[in-house]
């Protein structure tokens, strides 16, 4: 397929997981395939760096054990995912509580079942025994909720959203709005109700997960089982267009075919005019402290927003290959903008949350990102265009949902485009991409 003038089929710009994820599919069908990603390392924001034998996430989000591609995706068969405990822990009054385990209430009748369980415990703020078994009752009619009924569903913003689901208020704020605002990045929740709808969807299908060694590890993997040479690091592209890409280090580049695969941003430097959504700010702290506080591998929320903190967790618990032998890892989310005496400020909530002085605490990094998560405000296309014109695409989470999952869906459907486009029939159905979520 190549002629002496073109240095691969596809040339992909960017190795984050959407444009790893393309290269795969593409590979897989016979296409030759070049990825030029302009940083050290492969994995865009999923940054993993090592400092003094801790594993420390520049921006990790929270995975689901039910995400399809993360079981579909090629290279991602050794991926080892490290699960929360069930349920979530929320914090409010002072208190902390166990809610959501809706795998607990697969029906109606195990949801009060479940209820009569917890007859005896205190009295949570997002409500009593029987208010938490409509709450899982609720989330175990989602979790078998076709996603395309939700995406038929009417469209307003998430936080519009809540007031219609039947359930007392104090569930609502309890316990709802501080997950959806966590499983987001959007503590105000203007992002779009079936956005949020499949957020919570996944939630209850699945556990809450993080991939171990760090978030590093699943572009990694996608990067390695590629074929040799397939990615190049530290490639800057100046400028681009269908059949040939301009580089800092290697001139000009040939090609039949572009794919865009960078953050929103970027992609609109190269190709002027592209929509750029707004974003979700996104600040993560690591903090090392001499005992772990008593959650064990709990995911902690803060259910009054009485601080900058939405979500923690003891990750030392989580996936203890973070961590050197005998360390604790305390991993923090602050979302929006953060405060200026940031560390402070973060132990000082911590402390409240944890119930465990913070003043001997170690912050051992801090990462911002102006720029970590598309928003998804309401009217929002799922399945926004992948193909702009034969021989040219573009693909991320800016494209679907702003996931894990919607960038590594988006890659395969932009590597489907192409295929479509040279003549070659993918190895998929088209219906297992509509009816994928």
């Amino acid at each position: 397929m190549l002629s002496t003038a073109h240095h691969a089929d596809v040339v992909i710009i960017g190795a984050g997981i959407a444009g790893l994820s393309a290269a795969h599919q593409l590979t897989s069908a016979g296409v030759s395939v070049s990825v030029l990603e302009a940083g050290p390392r492969v994995g865009g924001r999923m940054t993993t760096e090592e400092v003094d034998g801790f594993r420390l996430d520049h921006i990790g989000p929270l995975l689901s054990t039910s995400y399809p591609e993360l079981r579909a995706a090629p290279g991602l068969e050794g991926l080892l995912l490290r699960t929360f405990a069930p349920g979530v822990l929320v914090h409010s009054e002072g208190r902390q509580y166990r809610t959501g385990v809706a795998r607990q209430a697969r029906s109606a009748r195990g949801a009060f079942k479940a209820a009569r369980a917890l007859a005896s415990a205190p009295r949570p703020p997002m409500g009593g025994p029987i208010d938490q078994a409509r709450l899982g009752a609720a989330l175990a009619r989602l979790a078998t909720t076709p996603a395309t009924r939700i995406l038929a569903r009417p469209e307003r913003t998430a936080l519009a959203a809540l007031s219609t689901r039947g359930l007392p208020s104090r569930t609502v704020n309890g316990f709802l709005r501080p997950l959806l605002a966590t499983l987001l990045s959007d503590p105000a929740l203007t992002t779009s109700s079936r956005c949020a709808d499949l957020a919570l969807r996944s939630y209850a299908r699945g556990r809450l997960c993080v991939p171990s060694g760090g978030s590093a590890t699943l572009p990694e993997l996608l990067a390695a089982a590629l074929p040799p040479g397939t990615v190049r690091t530290g490639v800057h592209v100046t400028a681009a267009d269908i059949t040939s890409v301009r580089t800092k280090e290697h001139g000009e580049l040939g090609c039949r075919s572009l794919l865009l695969a960078t953050g929103a941003s970027a992609a609109a430097e190269l190709l002027p005019g592209l929509r750029v959504p707004p974003f979700h700010p996104v600040t993560v702290l690591h903090h090392t402290a001499p005992a772990p506080p008593p959650t064990g591998a709990s995911l902690l929320l803060d259910a009054d927003r009485s601080g900058p903190v939405a979500h923690t967790c003891v990750m030392s618990e989580v996936d203890p290959s973070r961590v050197p032998h005998g360390r604790n890892l305390i991993t923090s989310t602050v979302l929006g903008t953060p405060p200026p005496d940031l560390d402070r400020s973060v132990r000082t909530h911590l402390a409240a949350l944890y119930g465990t002085p913070t003043d001997d605490w170690e912050l051992l990094a801090a990462h911002h990102d102006p720029e970590a998560v598309p928003a998804m405000p309401p009217p929002h296309d799922l399945r926004r265009p992948v193909r702009l014109l034969a021989g040219l695409y573009v693909c991320g989470d800016h494209r679907d949902t702003s996931t894990v999952q919607g960038a590594l869906f988006s890659g395969r459907r932009a590597a489907h485009a192409v295929l479509g486009d040279l003549g070659i029939r993918p190895g998929h159905l088209e219906s297992e991409l509509r009816e994928a979520a």
